[in-house]
């Protein structure tokens, strides 16, 4: 048995305003070539198909032309809904598409939706639990939760048979190590509240996660994060995308390895000062990468008239631009105290511009803050 694993898709997401459809539209072809190259039994979607609870159409429209093309090359899909998701919107129609090999399980079950499939070593069954709050369980915690919902299932995990499961959580490896996140995921957790232990899933050949957006394994068993097939924040630009190939030989014979995925569109972090960057030399050194999504981190120390616009007049898809003199002093030289002398709207002001700007307010500004707020003092 052969099946390809993915997981936050987050179809319709937008990074600084701008949609993301096309390189995600991009990224699902390419996934489809894989399913193909490697002619896989299945391809395995963990969680956060779509990036909110109601999807634009875009995105509506994309799903659905990539589901067509894989039940059309006769590939079953398998995937549950993850914290992102509606349950019920992304179930529905469920148990009509099941039978055109589409098997989604919005929400949790009582068995939970398994999907069996044969092959010359028996039988192997995907067992999915689709994302759950603590509270929507019945649970105080998300691994209570969890282990709950497992101890509940009627299911034969008997040794002759393999056994896979697909779910979205924040799990944890077996010592307690969290997993890599980036700045996209800083909600995945609450406390300790979210975190389950890979410990939990001992009884399943592989575990197929979603929830943290870098390919990694958790734990001693098979259990991976396949990571989001895009980089969603500028925290991910060193991370390599890929999709995991799994491949079931006999009970207890796994193997794992990456497929990589190429964007359409990088996503990038530029450092440098606005002339440096503006240089013909430097922009033609681009090459085919000057339309990836940028981080612009800008060195110039003194006063720039829209560098958003000549940036991007070379570099059209710069999202962000920060300035490296405001980030030197992030966190001093601003101090908030309660008690103490009262202190003069000048002098807020010009406190409020050094944290800011990074450098003190000089005379002649500070003569036209003094002015303004003598005059609105009135």
């Amino acid at each position: 048995m052969k099946f390809l694993h993915t997981a936050d898709l987050h179809i319709g997401k937008k990074v600084f305003g701008q949609s993301l459809i096309e390189d995600q539209s991009y990224i699902l072809d390419r996934i489809y070539e894989i399913a193909l190259k490697e002619k896989v039994d299945a391809v395995v979607i963990a969680g956060d198909i779509y990036d909110r609870a109601i999807p634009p159409a875009d995105a509506v429209c994309l799903l659905d032309d990539f589901l067509t093309r894989l039940s059309g090359a006769g590939i079953p899909v398998i995937a549950v809904s993850g914290n992102h998701d509606s349950a019920e919107r992304v179930s529905f129609a469920g148990r009509i598409l099941e039978k055109q090999g589409l098997h989604i399980a919005g929400g949790i079950q009582e068995p939970l939706k398994t999907v069996a499939m044969e092959d010359a070593y028996g039988t192997v069954s995907f067992v999915c639990m689709p994302f759950v709050r603590p509270a929507e369980a019945g649970a105080a915690t998300s691994a209570q939760a969890v282990e709950e919902i497992l101890g509940k299932q009627p299911m034969a995990l008997a040794a002759n048979r393999r056994n896979v499961l697909v779910t979205h959580f924040f799990v944890l490896g077996d010592g307690g190590e969290e997993p890599e996140i980036s700045d996209s995921e800083m909600d995945a957790r609450v406390g300790g509240l979210d975190a389950v232990p890979a410990s939990l899933f001992g009884c399943f050949d592989y575990v197929a996660l979603g929830h943290i957006h870098k390919p990694q394994h958790m734990g001693k068993g098979h259990v991976y994060y396949a990571g989001s097939p895009l980089k969603y924040s500028f925290s991910e630009a060193q991370w390599e995308k890929s999709v995991n190939i799994v491949e079931l030989a006999e009970p207890g014979n796994v193997t794992v390895r990456k497929a990589p995925l190429i964007p359409l569109r990088d996503m990038r972090i530029l450092r440098g000062k606005l002339q440096e960057l503006m240089e013909p030399e430097r922009i033609a050194a681009e090459g085919e990468k000057i339309g990836d999504y940028l981080q612009v981190t800008l060195t110039d120390r003194e006063e720039l008239i829209d560098p958003m616009g000549t940036l991007r007049s070379a570099y059209p898809n710069v999202l962000f631009i920060q300035m490296e003199k405001n980030m030197d002093n992030r966190g001093e030289g601003y101090v908030c105290c309660l008690p103490g002398r009262k202190k003069s709207t000048a002098q807020l002001f010009g406190e409020f511009y050094e944290m800011l700007k990074g450098e003190p307010l000089d005379e002649k500004r500070r003569e036209i803050v003094e002015e303004a707020a003598e005059e609105a003092a009135g």
